[in-house]
């Protein structure tokens, strides 16, 4: 192997970690909503300081290849795509640490039956599964499995839509709910953005092993 070889190898390897945090904060995070967990809620908010410690060091590293090896071609689309992935990923545990935070900030646990009616589990599953299948794309180069997330992320935006709905039946039968109910809305519309970062990371991956740039032809891959 040669430096850049090697150097480009250890970003993967980096970046592979992030993702498995990233995956680990999700899945925590469903964790303390489904048993209402407070202390899980806890690390998962702690955690986001090492979530955003590794974005840090991978631009740094990404910056330190462009100055030293001028990479060209395939290993240029790598670094690029690491890039904005490593983007992504943050804003994913940003995401997760946000909804950590109205756990912490919740005195009782949320009303099972709004988080049935929602969806709101389903939601977490799917999320936790996409971003897992985009961490294979991306490490197995697997453009087809990358292609799947867009119909995938249609599953979480039918969520999104019905979620105000049901959540207003639900309101109407009981108005105590509705404290439960604002928090609930809040978080599926975070899980929404999830769905939109897996996207975006599934368009790198692309963008990556087939060089083309994807973003304004969405409506060709459905």
């Amino acid at each position: 192997m040669t430096q850049l070889e090697l150097e480009i190898q250890a970003v993967k390897v980096e970046v592979m970690s992030m993702w498995y945090l990233v995956e680990s904060q999700l899945q925590k995070t469903r964790a303390a909503i489904l048993h209402f967990d407070r202390d899980l809620a806890r690390e998962v908010a702690l955690k986001e300081k090492r979530v955003n410690a590794f974005e840090l060091k991978l631009d740094m590293d990404c910056e330190n290849i462009f100055a030293l090896y001028c990479p060209v071609a395939v290993d240029l689309r790598f670094l690029l795509a690491v890039l904005k992935i490593n983007n992504n990923l943050e804003r994913i545990g940003d995401i997760a640490e946000g909804i950590s935070k109205y756990i912490i900030e919740s005195e009782d646990d949320f009303d099972r039956m709004l988080v049935k009616k929602t969806e709101l589990m389903k939601m977490f599953d799917d999320c936790i599964s996409i971003l897992g299948d985009t961490r294979v794309a991306f490490e197995k180069e697997d453009t087809i499995l990358a292609r799947s997330i867009f119909k995938k992320d249609e599953v979480l935006d039918e969520i999104n839509r019905n979620a105000i709905d049901r959540l207003t039946e639900c309101i109407s039968e009981d108005v105590t709910t509705s404290r439960d109910a604002l928090y609930i809305l809040s978080i599926i519309r975070k899980l929404e953005r999830v769905g939109d970062q897996a996207k975006n990371i599934a368009e790198e991956v692309i963008f990556y092993v087939e060089a083309k740039v994807l973003k304004h032809h969405r409506d060709n891959l459905k």
